[in-house]
């Protein structure tokens, strides 16, 4: 090497040059170092998939102005809704990756979009980084108070005596109250007429005016209905009893032990986000999730306030992912 470069001392000097000048591998610029170290210098954005009223949107306004307090500049909440969500993840995989938005994110519904459209322009599992799961919530098994049914057993045993005689009711084709009942009527061998509606909150009303006999609503929206005897509970659909409501049964409980379908809410962000920042914002967030009147506020909403690591929150939504393709092939589910 050292006659080559004496051989050609122009070369030779040109490719020290060079070599000089490139800097180590995975060295972060001095810029980028300041930028993470001065995090955050303007307002952070949270994407919602929803409008306003919903349980994302609740969960944000808790978390957003106590996450301003703890970093000291503005969090907003930005909601985006249509295409079932898909809008506002397409947004957020595109923003600019420096910690400057986070995306709100069911992870059972984002799967269920990336079956049902395969053309997406994001990738669930490519375009996003993981911050922290935010809550977990449950679905409660209601009918409409002439049903002649107590039970999930008695509710079986009724629906196979009169196939597709029985009206359940959805939050709209795809949306994870239709993708329940789905899978409880894989479960249970049973056949029910489905009846979409345009979210939740026809579906509930559809239910008290006895347009269709069952369905399955948050324990949220069911809990009053419940207690006024306007709707008969029957089982919640997650695999553990719901703390808002611990005298019913769960599914698995009542005769189905493999039905689980918890509906969990967490935090994303572009993919790229540097990891200095998802990580303080896991802590941040965490924290907040830990506060005992935050734990309060989300119980009187049907939801557990819950932390994860990101690397939990990735896990869940490859195993939603897994459990949805499997249902909606099965049970040939179409976004139409």
């Amino acid at each position: 090497m050292a006659q080559a470069f004496s051989r050609y001392p122009v070369l030779g000097a040109l490719g020290l040059a060079l070599l000089c000048s490139v800097p180590p591998a995975k060295t972060m610029l001095p810029s980028a170092m300041a930028a993470e170290a001065s995090y955050p210098t303007k307002p952070i954005r949270i994407i919602d998939p929803f409008p306003p009223g919903g349980a994302t949107d609740y969960l944000d306004r808790i978390i957003a102005p106590r996450l301003s307090e703890r970093l000291g500049q503005p969090v907003i909440v930005d909601n985006r809704p249509g295409a079932g969500g898909n809008l506002s993840a397409e947004i957020a995989a595109r923003a600019t990756p420096d910690g400057y938005t986070l995306h709100m994110n069911l992870p059972g519904g984002m799967a269920a979009g990336r079956v049902l459209f395969p053309r997406l322009a994001y990738n669930i599992s490519k375009d996003f980084a993981y911050v922290t799961l935010v809550a977990a919530g449950t679905y409660v098994l209601v009918t409409h108070p002439e049903v002649p049914a107590n039970s999930v057993s008695e509710l079986v045993a009724l629906a196979r005596s009169k196939p597709e005689q029985l009206r359940y009711g959805s939050a709209g084709i795809a949306s994870p109250p239709h993708l329940a009942f789905e899978l409880f009527k894989l479960r249970t061998g049973t056949k029910t007429l489905h009846v979409p509606y345009k979210g939740a909150g026809p579906l509930v009303a559809s239910l008290l005016g006895g347009e269709v006999q069952l369905g399955f609503v948050s324990a949220a929206g069911a809990s009053a209905l419940v207690k006024a005897g306007r709707l008969n509970a029957l089982a919640v659909s997650s695999a553990k009893r719901a703390k808002s409501l611990p005298a019913l049964p769960t599914i698995a409980e009542s005769g189905y032990p493999d039905f689980d379908v918890t509906p969990w809410y967490g935090y994303m962000m572009p993919a790229g986000t540097p990891q200095p920042i998802v990580k303080r914002l896991n802590v941040e967030i965490g924290t907040i999730l830990d506060m005992p009147d935050v734990q309060a506020a989300f119980l009187a909403q049907g939801l557990e306030a819950t932390r994860s690591t990101p690397e939990r929150l990735r896990q869940i939504m490859e195993e939603e992912l897994v459990r949805w393709t499997k249902v909606i092939r099965e049970a040939h589910i179409t976004a139409e």
